[in-house]
């Protein structure tokens, strides 16, 4: 973590995101869990990243208590900490809006066949209900937004070349959003690599950030290379950097080198 803050002190970042699986290995058993310190306040001391933290939920949180993540009393211990099931953060007028999503409960699987793990449904069932509602939120959400940029972050990928690859459930059901509303960047983790993914069939770039804690060295399956822009089995984390014209993305090794970049102009557009 100690590269993650002498990059954020370079580039005086304004706030941090998680994208899901916060607390290994089955989230957090409550809001006293002392894991909350052992892998949160006391890990992420440098002085660049005492800002505000955006976080949400991923399948591991689940297998704990999901209501404790997302406590104000966890707020109150560390007031850098904010997780919500799904909310949308402001982050400039008319720059950029990002759609914080919980993908969790589209997986099936963790339904129907959760192995040993037992899941926290409590505020998830009934679950077509949730997933409705969760739907028209994002849709009307997107629909109204008039940033410039429009950033998706959920835990699970759309378009992964890592060890679990496509959730196929997002594909069916989130994907079209994106590509209804045209939304430029989907950000995921779950998958333990870095990877930028540039589809043929959508305009939104696919950035998966999911290597901050471990990482699966040599599993990946193969993908497009004309689509796979990067990938890197290893640790890291990566950087996002928007002007109303510009974004640029870096992805960074746990040595601070830029193993990838990427960025995109938008022309600014007045009303005469």
């Amino acid at each position: 973590m100690a590269q993650m803050g002498k990059i954020g002190e370079q580039l005086d970042i304004d706030f941090i995101i998680s994208t899901g699986d916060n607390f290994y290995d089955n989230g957090l058993t409550g809001v006293d869990d002392p894991l909350f310190h052992q892998s949160f306040t006391d890990i992420y001391t440098a002085p660049s990243l005492q800002k505000q933290w955006y976080n949400v939920l991923g399948n591991h949180d689940y297998r704990g208590n999901a209501e404790a993540q997302l406590s104000p009393i966890l707020t109150k211990m560390d007031n850098r900490w904010l997780c919500l099931r799904s909310f949308v953060l402001n982050a400039g007028p008319e720059i950029a809006e990002f759609f914080f999503v919980d993908t969790t409960p589209f997986v099936t699987k963790y339904f129907t066949d959760p192995e040993h793990h037992v899941y926290d449904w409590k505020a998830i069932l009934p679950r077509e209900k949730y997933l409705n509602n969760l739907l028209m939120e994002v849709e009307s959400a997107l629909g109204e937004s008039r940033a410039k940029w429009k950033i998706v972050v959920g835990h699970h990928a759309i378009k992964s070349a890592g060890h679990h690859g496509n959730a196929k459930e997002l594909n069916i059901h989130l994907l079209p959003l994106l590509q209804t509303y045209d939304v430029d960047l989907y950000i995921n983790g779950h998958d333990h690599c870095l990877q930028h993914i540039s589809s043929s069939d959508s305009g939104t770039q696919f950035m998966t950030s999911g290597g901050g804690s471990k990482a699966w060295r040599g599993d990946v399956s193969w993908w497009n290379p004309q689509e796979l822009k990067f990938y890197h089995d290893g640790q890291g984390f990566m950087s996002v950097e928007m002007t109303p014209t510009e974004v640029s993305i870096k992805f960074y090794d746990v040595f601070g080198n830029v193993l990838h970049n990427w960025s995109r102009s938008k022309q600014l557009s007045f009303a005469i």
